[in-house]
């Protein structure tokens, strides 16, 4: 079989979700598949040694502007490879092409949203965008396409439900959890990250985000009030977010001295966060929605008591392994962050199911499952 992966941002240096959702996924296909063949297409970025070439695994760069790339030059690479199918990874794909079409479809939380909404609502620019343009492709691709893999059942349903689709279109492959995010115990490692981001013995963590889902606000408020109620001086540890923007939001909530008390970083790389996570009391995911939750999974590898959400996907991806709270109530967040900080028996209870719960999540099952979808279309094609 000759097979096409889309893989456009998977050499950016800043990674999120998608991304290395993708990348994980393709380096996981490449242990279990030696036979057929692979065209990954990508967009050149500093990150290249993030992927390499095998026999059957090519990469194809192929430059360009998101909406040009995706739409006019990726299904040319695909025919001039002659493909026999094309999986988008990210939520989008070409509205055009000339072989059967996989896509990845993570969240259809831009469809939530009126137009209104999107413009004028918080995130930045690009964001808002991205957005625009997936609600014009989406329900176009929905229709063209031979399957829909998304990574929650929670999510499944709001696509079936929103395009009243045969549930035989689509198909839940969760995510996985890398395997080097376990609990880290080399103290000079510790020490180096420690060091490296001046973080103390006792922090909350917090992976921030400009998207409005990520719920920067209520962490915020969730942390003034524990800090207000509780009288104790844990900082919170936030990731990957400028500190202007925090500035911003703390001055729109009326707690502009909660910054003394906020531990502020930009973008980490991967290989720093376990050690981030094995360091960390708690780590807290308050998203108002997520179609799966990947830090969560992290998190428990390295042994992390989490707290998060008890909305969309989250309890499915937790199970019973972390402490839920409604994102909407800040108050909640907050008395959670105490019971679990000042409960040891609570506490090792989430670590030991964490450790259990994230081990089912595997990069490896993603991979044969997918390729599994990958031999059934190419055999129906051909057989048709």
């Amino acid at each position: 079989m000759k097979i096409g992966i889309e893989a456009q941002r998977i050499f950016r240096v800043k990674k999120h979700g998608m991304d290395i959702a993708t990348l994980e996924f393709i380096k996981a296909l490449q242990k279990i598949d030696k036979v057929n063949e692979y065209f990954i297409y990508i967009n050149p970025d500093e990150d290249s040694s993030c992927l390499n070439e095998t026999d059957n695994f090519k990469i194809r760069l192929i430059k360009g502007y998101y909406p040009i790339w995706e739409q006019i030059y990726l299904p040319k690479a695909v025919k001039k490879d002659n493909c026999q199918l094309l999986h988008c990874t990210s939520n989008t794909s070409p509205v055009y092409i000339s072989v059967p079409l996989i896509v990845t479809l993570h969240d259809i939380i831009y469809l939530e949203k009126s137009i209104k909404n999107i413009i004028t609502g918080k995130g930045t620019n690009y964001q808002k965008f991205g957005n625009l343009y997936r609600r014009f492709i989406i329900p176009q691709i929905i229709k063209s396409s031979s399957k829909i893999i998304t990574v929650s059942e929670s999510e499944k349903l709001k696509i079936v439900n929103l395009f009243r689709l045969n549930e035989d279109k689509i198909k839940v492959i969760y995510n996985g959890v890398s395997s080097y995010f376990k609990k880290v115990t080399d103290k000079d490692e510790l020490i180096r990250v420690k060091e490296k981001y001046n973080i103390p013995e006792k922090f909350f963590l917090f992976i921030a985000n400009t998207d409005p889902k990520k719920n920067t606000n209520g962490m915020l408020k969730a942390m003034a009030l524990y800090l207000l109620k509780r009288g104790e001086n844990t900082p919170l540890f936030v990731v990957d977010i400028e500190r202007k923007y925090v500035v911003k939001i703390l001055n729109e909530i009326n707690e502009d001295n909660l910054i003394d008390k906020l531990i502020l970083t930009n973008y980490i790389p991967n290989n720093d966060l376990p050690a981030i996570y094995s360091l960390a009391s708690l780590f807290i995911y308050p998203s108002l929605r997520e179609s799966f939750g990947i830090p969560i999974l992290e998190a428990m590898a390295c042994g992390t008591p989490v707290i998060t959400s008890n909305t969309s996907s989250m309890p499915e991806v937790a199970g019973d392994a972390a402490f839920l709270t409604d994102p909407y109530n800040p108050e909640e967040i907050a008395d959670a962050m105490f019971e679990l900080l000042n409960n040891n028996i609570l506490q090792n209870s989430f670590v030991d199911k964490g450790y259990i719960r994230s081990a089912k999540f595997t990069w490896a099952s993603m991979a044969e499952q997918m390729l599994a979808e990958y031999t059934q279309i190419i055999t129906n094609t051909i057989s048709s």
